[in-house]
């Protein structure tokens, strides 16, 4: 299943026009995607209004809406002079993973989706808040799925040994885990992917192109938002170069790999504009020969027990 990520459609790096922002989102739900993932972090606000405007008139019951907690927008300090949305509200996100901090929060963003209710919530990056959002974050949104303002809750972060604690210590339903389980990098396939699979924790990957590194390797391409490392640019490059021997695109091997996993129910990816959109959509239903992960094995850049698409 694929799912459109609402970061870029807030001015990720470069500033989105609002009618094409929405324009992307209408489409997709045109396409069949279902789950639309966004948070307060992106564009100040700006993802989760954009997403509610072009989720205005779709039943509610016909998509499935992410959003987040762990920050609180304010306008104290004016806007942040290293933010990497452009065009964004002059706001600041700060972190507040405090009981109060995350209701705060989740109203916000209820408000900016012109939503009474909301079918995800994750807990965003508590990377340096973990004991207080095991103590305060996690306990909160359990009450308010109970309540039934929240569907389903969650944890979404960057890496995935933090991610596996809470899969395994707390009653969560799903983790999102960005970048932690694609073509060339599949830590999450240790310990995240085999609790979740144990303790029925749906797992929802975003990241699959790392940065845009398996989108375009190439000398100055990123990789985890930073300047790809040598090793790790010539570990990408030889993965194209096997996609390309099996005339397999390399974006659709990265779109289409974390699905082979039983524990992955959605891959979701950014998009910028209704043709990015398309693209995706094609490239996740390109055919994959099963030549190309014994080539992509034969070669070393993936082990014999990591499962599959097909």
């Amino acid at each position: 299943m694929l799912g459109l990520g609402t970061a870029a459609l807030a001015g990720l790096y470069d500033e989105v026009v609002e009618a094409d922002a929405i324009a992307t989102v209408q489409h997709a739900v045109e396409l069949g995607l279902r789950l639309f993932d966004t948070a307060p972090l992106y564009g100040n606000g700006l993802a989760e209004e954009r997403l509610g405007s072009a989720l205005a008139h779709v039943p509610t019951d016909a998509v499935v809406v992410s959003t987040k907690v762990g920050r609180l927008l304010t306008s104290e300090g004016g806007a942040d002079p290293d933010s990497i949305f452009k065009g964004a509200p002059a706001l600041r996100p700060v972190f507040d993973f405090s009981a109060d901090g995350v209701a705060r929060s989740l109203e916000d963003s209820l408000r900016r989706l012109g939503r009474s209710r909301v079918d995800i919530v994750h807990v965003h990056d508590p990377d340096d808040h973990e004991d207080q959002a095991l103590r305060e974050t996690i306990p909160a949104l359990m009450r308010w799925r109970d309540e039934g303002v929240v569907g389903a809750i969650g944890v979404g972060m960057n890496q995935a040994e933090m991610l596996t604690r809470f899969a395994r210590e707390t009653d969560i339903d799903c983790v999102l885990c960005a970048g932690r389980y694609t073509l060339l990098d599949q830590t999450g396939l240790v310990e995240l992917l085999p609790v979740c699979t144990s303790n029925d924790v749906a797992v929802i990957i975003g990241g699959v192109f790392n940065s845009g590194l398996l989108a375009d390797p190439r000398p100055g391409a990123h990789f985890d938002y930073v300047p790809v490392a040598d090793e790790v640019l010539d570990r990408a490059i030889r993965i194209s170069d096997a996609c390309r021997e099996h005339d397999v695109p390399l974006k659709a091997a990265a779109l289409q790999f974390p699905l082979g996993h039983a524990a992955v129910a959605c891959v979701l990816t950014g998009t910028r504009s209704v043709a990015e959109l398309e693209e995706n959509a094609r490239l996740v239903e390109h055919h994959l020969p099963v030549e190309l992960w014994s080539s992509l094995r034969s070669k070393g850049l993936l082990d014999d027990h990591v499962p599959t698409p097909g």
